[in-house]
């Protein structure tokens, strides 16, 4: 780990600086193993090859790819639960899996090379957040089968930090924890940090004036107003993390602390794309897409052009913080999160960047989707900041429609609730419950 010339310390800067012409040449070395790998070991992807017509062989540019056959989540499902693996199951040292609650579960395998370029990569990403050796790093993600908690927990190990494994709940003892043993780093999805924020004002415990300086954030989409919103009642800088489990768990992207401003994809390891979600096509460079990702370095479970479902836009122009990687900038929803209400398109980080920072409400919501004959209603529930008397609400709710009409164009009911009505998250947290009735 070293400076790279420009103020930025990291982790592996001559892979971290790489011009693109290089970068671009390694990837391609890279895909084509990986490609040849997953074609002469699944029967999945000599399959869906097939059907489109290509075969390893025809990879000879990174532009001859966009050819070749996209990845889903149904086929992890389909293929439940070790069809997907490229090595033999004896190989596999690892494996985490979904929670299956719209269906069977996504399983991911890993050999021990596997884990090593996870624990690297997330190390890689730590550095570029502002996390530094010897830190003591206060883990709140969940442990077990979702991927953020080890993935976290071994990359921060990697780095030489001292991790406290709280995972989630029990909010009044991780605080304790944080301030006894002078946590600097914070892991936890946005909603549980805004959670943590609220039971420790709640408890009288100042997290602002202790050692407390980064918040480590991701696994759900969130807001640049969120991030304000952390960053006043913690008393740091949030940053973005960005993975998922199909591909290999958080460390696929972060913000650099310098200029949090769109996250470095680690693209010697991981290659990206955007395309219309509608037809397939690539993108421009630039332009909105749904992101799709290929492994170039995952040996148990190759993915090979994985559609994300998130919508984003890469940005290749250079960072001041000397990091040559392509940008993801911030997802705004999953393409299979958005809400058609009305005849208008919209996710729920929307609604919440024009509710967070509202006066007298809290940056607790969800929205409640219900079926009126044909057409599918919002209902916004928000919640009154403490102090606020009830007589307010119907101002409050007058207020918020009427922000959210002009911003998004979506003419939607506002509940206003008291003051901890709204769930709390101690995870991922659940903005959206679907009333509709089930086809």
């Amino acid at each position: 780990m070293t400076d790279a010339n420009n103020g930025a310390l990291m982790y592996a800067p001559e892979i971290e600086a790489m011009p693109r012409e290089q970068l671009a040449a390694l990837q391609l070395e890279k895909l084509q193993k990986i490609v040849r790998h997953a074609y002469e070991n699944v029967a999945h992807y000599q399959k869906t090859f097939s059907a489109a017509g290509v075969t390893p062989d025809d990879l000879r540019s990174l532009d001859d790819f966009a050819k070749f056959p996209f990845t889903m989540k149904t086929d992890l499902r389909d293929n439940y639960p070790f069809g997907m693996f490229a090595v033999p199951r004896e190989e596999v040292i690892r494996v985490h899996a979904s929670s299956g609650t719209t269906g069977k579960p996504t399983v991911v395998g890993y050999t021990k090379e596997d884990l090593d370029v996870w624990s690297h990569v997330m190390a890689r990403s730590l550095v570029c957040m502002g996390v530094r050796p010897g830190d003591m790093a206060h883990n709140a993600y969940g442990y077990g089968l979702f991927t953020g908690g080890l993935g976290l927990h071994y990359g921060a190990e990697t780095l030489g930090c001292t991790v406290t494994p709280a995972s989630g709940g029990f909010t009044e003892r991780q605080i304790v924890l944080m301030q006894d043993f002078g946590a600097r780093v914070l892991f936890a999805t946005p909603s549980y940090a805004l959670n943590i924020a609220e039971v420790a004002e709640k408890e009288g415990v100042d997290l602002k004036g202790g050692p407390l300086e980064i918040a480590v954030c991701g696994a759900e989409p969130w807001t640049d107003s969120m991030r304000k919103e952390l960053d006043r009642r913690l008393g740091v800088k949030a940053v973005d993390t960005y993975g998922l489990s199909e591909i290999i768990g958080p460390g696929v992207a972060a913000e650099c602390i310098e200029q949090r401003n769109g996250l470095h994809a680690w693209e010697d390891n991981f290659l990206l794309e955007t395309i219309d979600p509608e037809t397939g096509e690539r993108t421009a460079p630039g332009e909105p897409g749904e992101l799709v990702i290929t492994t170039l370095a995952k040996w148990a479970q190759p993915m090979i052009r994985y559609r994300t479902r998130d919508i984003t836009r890469l940005d290749t122009t250079p960072c001041a913080c000397g990091r040559t990687h392509v940008r993801i900038m911030r997802v705004t929803g999953r393409d299979d999160d958005m809400l058609i209400i009305r005849g208008v398109n919209l996710y729920p980080s929307q609604v919440e960047d024009v509710l967070v920072g509202r006066p007298s409400i809290e940056p607790h919501y969800q929205l409640v989707v219900q079926r009126e004959g044909s057409m599918d209603t919002l209902t916004v529930e928000v919640e009154a900041s403490p102090g606020v008397v009830t007589e307010d609400y119907d101002g409050i709710a007058k207020d918020v429609q009427h922000h959210i009409k002009s911003r998004i164009g979506v003419t939607c009911r506002i509940v206003v609730l008291s003051p901890g009505e709204v769930p709390r998250s101690e995870g991922k947290a659940v903005r959206v419950r679907d009333m509709r009735p089930k086809d």
